[in-house]
């Protein structure tokens, strides 16, 4: 596996990200538990979670499962970098039970910490913008958290990037060190962020985790799986596909020719992206998870990358996207 830096912090991190939204409803404990232990073993140290994950249970559940996993040996929370989310509501019919007062950031990460059987927690995220909330009232409930020792870095999570520059003017009004990470929809298919948000991250320092790196399957090799009826199209997941098809009749085309996988390609192109500390892969089981790995060793040629941006084309930095 390999390391880099989280942003501009001395954090070091696995250039994968384990994603944790399928522990509970769609991922048995057993297996959870299971496919944590492989990504130790592989090298994976950085695990994503949220405190809403599991909401098909109970919101919540998904953080306890990963503290049920801490609890078996000390040694396995000391050896995660653990990131967890607050905004959503937690499913109590009660005002300040969501989004980012200074009350519910308070609230909600003691809960998070206790279902996760910590005392802190690496990176605290923000998982939406709050616009009702001043950066001022928020970066104080952070400061209080850091201070008490129950988080170290504070990240966000599907900000514009003026969102992102508003927080990083803010937090330099009280010589805080902000936001240290963006955690938005990133592939080959959606690349919205590469106008402003990319930009945003990188000059602020925050390393770009990007979640949905296979857009739903769509990049895993979707009209393969259909040929060979492994795998069903239904509703809006069809309609897509039709959509574009000829698209990703070339990706996975191209995929042969290099002689990898579709899954494994989309992965790489976005470890070849500058401000990508890594895509957060949400493995149902264990050869999902040993896919993702393949990953990291698959180098891409400037000649590679290229055809890659001719069949789903991205975008220029703002404005010369829309403008001369």
């Amino acid at each position: 596996m390999d390391f880099t830096q989280l942003g501009r912090t001395g954090l070091k991190v696995s250039r994968i990200v384990l994603g944790t939204m399928n522990f509970g409803p769609h991922t048995s404990v057993e297996d959870s538990h299971a496919i944590m232990d492989a990504a130790h073993e592989k090298g994976i140290n950085f695990f994503d979670t949220a405190n809403g994950y599991g909401r098909a249970i109970y919101p919540g559940r998904t953080e306890e499962i990963i503290g049920e996993w801490f609890a078996k040996d000390p040694v396995k929370r000391e050896k995660t970098v653990l990131a967890t989310k607050v905004y959503g509501d937690m499913g109590a019919e009660w005002p300040n039970t969501d989004k980012l007062s200074a009350l519910n950031i308070r609230r909600a990460l003691d809960a998070s910490l206790k279902r996760l059987q910590t005392d802190y927690v690496d990176l605290y995220q923000f998982h939406h913008v709050d616009r009702n909330t001043p950066w001022e009232e928020i970066w104080q409930a952070i400061e209080v958290a850091i201070q008490q020792g129950k988080i170290l870095y504070a990240g966000s999570s599907n900000f514009a990037g003026w969102h992102i520059a508003q927080a990083q003017a803010a937090a330099e009004k009280r010589n805080f060190t902000g936001l240290v990470s963006e955690q938005s929809i990133y592939n080959l298919i959606v690349r919205d962020v590469e106008r402003e948000v990319l930009p945003a991250a990188e000059y602020y320092g925050l390393g770009v985790i990007s979640w949905s790196p296979l857009q739903g399957g769509l990049l895993g090799g979707v009209i393969r799986k259909e040929n060979e009826g492994v795998r069903r199209l239904e509703g809006r997941a069809k309609e897509t596909v039709e959509k574009l098809r000829p698209q990703i009749e070339q990706y996975e085309a191209f995929a042969d020719e290099l002689g990898t996988q579709p899954g494994d390609l989309a992965l790489a192109w976005l470890l070849h992206q500058p401000a990508v500390t890594g895509p957060i892969v949400g493995p149902r089981t264990m050869e999902q998870l040993e896919s993702a790995v393949r990953a990291v060793d698959l180098k891409l040629d400037e000649k590679a990358l290229a055809r890659l941006d001719e069949i789903f084309p991205g975008h220029k930095t703002a404005p010369e996207d829309y403008a001369w």
